[in-house]
């Protein structure tokens, strides 16, 4: 059996990544530590790995008790979010590429590795203003006592941002 599929049978009481890329095993970019849904052996049954909006939008449609309305929105806000994401992957790439040329030759090329800093920093940038226009979208679909559910499922790190 794949590593990958291995990490997410055994996930059981670890979080869900609403940017919800990968599956499974820690140390993954930027959106979190571990990227997943939760396991087959917890409370929710959800089981599988967190791929695009659909098990998060589960899991936060279980958890919230989310009207039909409010999970088309929350499907809207996550696969803009979960789009930025696969940006900021691909801009990672190619900082790691920019900073392996700039080690690559007979001298240190100062400006290679500098356009491969620059591009991550403006990648961060990027991911964390549509992190925090998503909070702000979800936000404004909950009422009240999900808002109080949501932030909780961020604090105890059963959601992860």
């Amino acid at each position: 059996m794949h590593s990958f599929h291995r990490s997410w049978r055994h996930a059981a009481g670890h979080a869900i990544n609403i940017c919800g890329i990968y599956g499974g095993w820690k140390g993954g970019p930027a959106c979190g530590a571990w990227h997943g849904s939760a396991g087959e052996g917890s409370e929710e049954g959800f089981g599988g790995a967190g791929f695009g909006v659909r098990r998060p939008l589960r899991f936060l449609a279980y958890k919230l008790d989310l009207d039909d309305r409010q999970v088309a929105e929350l499907a809207k806000i996550l696969d803009e979010l979960k789009t930025e994401r696969a940006q900021a992957e691909v801009d990672r790439r190619r900082t790691v590429a920019s900073l392996a040329d700039a080690v690559a030759g007979e001298t240190f090329d100062a400006a290679k590795a500098g356009e491969g800093g620059d591009l991550r920093v403006q990648s961060a940038g990027r991911l964390r203003d549509a992190v925090l226009k998503a909070l702000q979208q979800i936000h404004a679909v909950l009422k009240a006592e999900q808002r109080v559910q949501f932030a909780y499922l961020i604090r105890t790190g059963a959601l992860v941002i």
